[in-house]
Order: structure tokens, then sequence, then C-alpha cells
């Protein structure tokens, strides 16, 4: 079975969290409850740069955290997202809609 390991991170006006691995339906569990968690207060910044691979589970949390940070006045950010990853985000049609950067000093 495929793996995720997440690092969490506490910056001044943000949590990062840092993935590694799959992002998909068996491993997407602790990293939709800490999304959800926090992007009620702060920010929330996803670094994809260890992500190999991401499926419609992971993509559908991407997008509720965008609308949840819509709602609580909050943003939702993915940071240097791999290949595999931007292909996935890409294959939806909504890479517009997100916030990329490149490093957690772009936070705002």
């Amino acid at each position: 079975m495929e793996q995720l390991t997440l690092k969490e991170k506490v910056g001044p006006n943000y949590v990062l969290l840092e993935l590694s691995g799959a992002l998909n339906a068996y491993t997407v569990q602790e990293f939709q409850e800490k999304v959800y968690r926090y992007i009620v207060d702060t920010n929330v910044v996803v670094d994809l740069s260890q992500v190999y691979s991401i499926d419609s589970s992971g993509l559908g949390i991407f997008m509720a955290g965008h609308n949840d940070g819509l709602e609580y006045g909050t943003k939702f950010y993915l940071q240097n997202p791999s290949e595999g990853a931007k292909k996935a985000i890409d294959s939806t049609g909504f890479e517009d809609t997100f916030n990329f950067i490149h490093s957690v000093t772009e936070v705002v």
C-alpha cells in the first residue's frame, strides 16, 4: 500500500503541511483532518514538492480547503508542486483557482 508522510510547521500567519508520497483515498485522512482544522483560523500552505501522485480524493481536499478559506477569510496555498502533482492539478481544469507559491514568505 502507498504511504503519505505529513510534517507540520507553524509560522506567524500559516501552518505548513509538508507531504511526501502519494495523496490518495488510502492516505488522505490525516491530511484532510489537518486542513479542515487549520483553515478555519489561519492560512494553510501545502508543500507538494515530494508528492508523486494525487487522486481525486486529494484534489477534492484542495478544492474544499480553497473554498473553506474563502468562507473563513483565510487562504489555502499549494507550494512547489512536483511534476506528478502539477499534472494531477492541471487535469482538473481548476489550476487557475489555486494559490501557488514557491516559499512561505509569499503567504499574505
